[in-house]
């Protein structure tokens, strides 16, 4: 065994924070994506897509996301493809991420007065001006705050994907600790890392409801 020094430990899990801010990163931006079509759908006069939505997002965020990590990593597998740890944590959380920012971006859009509405169809604007020119940028400027917030949790969820071999911060913790055997500091330090992460998130996430409260 190697005998790590409590710097040594430090260092390596700073390193390790790399696969946790890349795997969030990339789950944010592509569930972004798909939560704003979710968003779409959910709002969208057609009852279909609607209903399509709507069990999506019941299905997502209705089970842990534990499972979902599991489910993207063996599901996956009994179907013959062949599939690594970091493209099933990559699709399980870009997954959930984007039925609750889906759900956020709906809360948003659907907290606008239906003035709103009603003024831009007086004005002749069809659905998507109304929408893209009218409500959108009313709604941004609402979901700000708690979709920043909500990166703080897509974050803290990397963590689970230890459950499936992915190595990040979380797992490379528990590595270090089978050689270590001092899981108190190294577990210490894993959850200082992950608060100096969320934390100026979540601050930020406060002072940007304040400042666009209104």
């Amino acid at each position: 065994m190697r005998d790590f020094s409590h710097l040594d430990i430090v260092f390596a899990l700073l390193w390790a924070a790399r696969w946790t801010l890349l795997l969030s990163t990339i789950a944010f931006i592509c569930g972004g994506v798909a939560g704003f079509l979710l968003m779409l759908m959910r709002i969208s006069p057609f009852r279909p897509l609607k209903g399509i939505s709507w069990v999506y997002l019941e299905i997502v965020q209705g089970t842990p996301l534990l499972i979902q990590f599991l489910l993207a990593f063996f599901g996956i597998s009994i179907l013959g493809i062949d599939i690594s740890p970091w493209m099933s944590a990559t699709l399980a959380l870009t997954t959930f991420t984007s039925a609750f920012l889906g759900d956020i971006w709906r809360g948003s859009v659907e907290s606008i007065p239906s003035g709103q509405w009603e003024a831009s169809k007086a004005l002749s604007m069809n659905y998507c001006q109304q929408l893209g020119l009218v409500i959108l940028p009313q709604a941004v400027r609402r979901s700000i705050a708690p979709t920043v917030g909500f990166l703080a949790q897509v974050i803290k969820g990397t963590s689970l994907a230890s459950a499936i071999g992915f190595v990040e911060l979380a797992r490379s913790a528990t590595n270090i600790t089978n050689v270590t055997f001092e899981p108190f500091f190294v577990y210490l330090v894993t959850a200082i890392v992950y608060f100096g992460i969320c934390f100026p998130i979540s601050v930020a996430s406060r002072k940007l409801e304040k400042s666009l409260a209104y």
